[in-house]
């Protein structure tokens, strides 16, 4: 089954938010991880658990907690008593998809329990290093309203996710819709599946997806534009280019193209970029993150022919 179907079917469950699905699977594709931003109610945790039941694999699902200790997600060695040995015992990390809720409540100790999961796919134990199962995706959600009991997410943890999303509020007539759903118990839960198996060979004809020279330097100076920006004290890094690079191959594949085009890149940008800056104390008083990054774009030069 292609991944186009399981998208068209997502978006019959999870209502009026198909550009949040497409990122998402965007990114999945691409082996990248997501971190969903928005007040609490607004459908973060259901997404990242209709995401889940459409895939035949592990899926763990994570409370982050003030009193979380790293070993309550990595897992621990442990002395048996019976066999006299120290055996492993492997924590909810080691999983397909996580689903990591409300990730700034933990305190920093822990966050950065995550940091070799995500960026490496395995992590370390004692003296140990063990591989996690492939594919490995993380959803991560935070409410990024309240400050009371939480801890901001460090910049190399925050690196470490191939796209921020907001979610915002539903529309009107969806929300009326899903109130409906929820009214009359006809609320459903998704029908198509796809394999680990098939993703992963659905995965491959994305490394043929061709992606120009004219594209990378396209993304090379959009990089470079943060990095000069008066308002930003910290740029974008070579990681945040690699991840753009390869989440427009992951969206012209979901858009049945086998070459990528600026508007990709255009589209992506934001998403992929922005969560990475750190601005200026000046720049907090008088802009965002998002408001920089569609200010580069229109000031970056767009190639208009694409080399092949």
């Amino acid at each position: 089954m292609h991944i186009q179907e399981l998208l068209k079917e997502i978006n019959t469950i999870y209502l009026g938010k198909p550009e949040v699905v497409e990122l998402c699977f965007t990114a999945l594709l691409a082996d990248g991880h997501i971190l969903l931003e928005d007040v609490p109610g607004t459908g973060k945790t259901m997404l990242a658990k209709t995401i889940s039941d459409s895939f035949h694999g592990k899926f763990s699902r994570i409370q982050f907690t003030a009193d979380l200790l790293p070993s309550d997600i990595i897992g621990t060695d442990f002395f048996n008593l019976k066999t006299q040995e120290f055996e492993n015992k492997q924590g909810p990390i080691f999983s397909n998809i996580v689903l990591i809720d409300e990730i700034n409540r933990a305190v920093p100790r822990t966050q950065s329990a995550l940091l070799e999961a995500m960026e490496e796919r395995q992590v370390t134990i004692g003296r140990e290093t063990y591989l996690l199962p492939s594919p490995f995706f993380v959803i991560a959600t935070q409410n990024p309203i309240e400050s009371s009991g939480t801890f901001p997410l460090p910049d190399a943890q925050l690196d470490r996710f191939m796209m921020c999303l907001n979610m915002g509020y539903p529309e009107s007539h969806y929300e009326v819709q899903l109130l409906e759903e929820i009214m009359t118990s006809t609320r459903r839960s998704t029908n198509l599946s796809i394999s680990f198996n098939e993703l992963i060979e659905q995965k491959k004809s994305i490394s043929n997806i061709i992606i120009s020279k004219d594209i990378l330097q396209y993304i090379v100076d959009l990089a470079g534009a943060t990095r000069s920006h008066r308002y930003v004290e910290t740029g974008v890094s070579p990681r945040a280019t690699i991840a753009l690079a390869k989440a427009a191959r992951s969206y012209a594949y979901l858009k049945n193209r086998d070459f990528v085009i600026p508007e990709d890149i255009k589209h992506l940008a934001p998403f992929v970029l922005a969560h990475r800056l750190t601005l200026s104390i000046e720049g907090e008083i008088k802009t965002t993150k998002q408001e920089i990054l569609l200010e580069i774009l229109g000031q970056v030069h767009v190639p208009v022919e694409v080399g092949m």
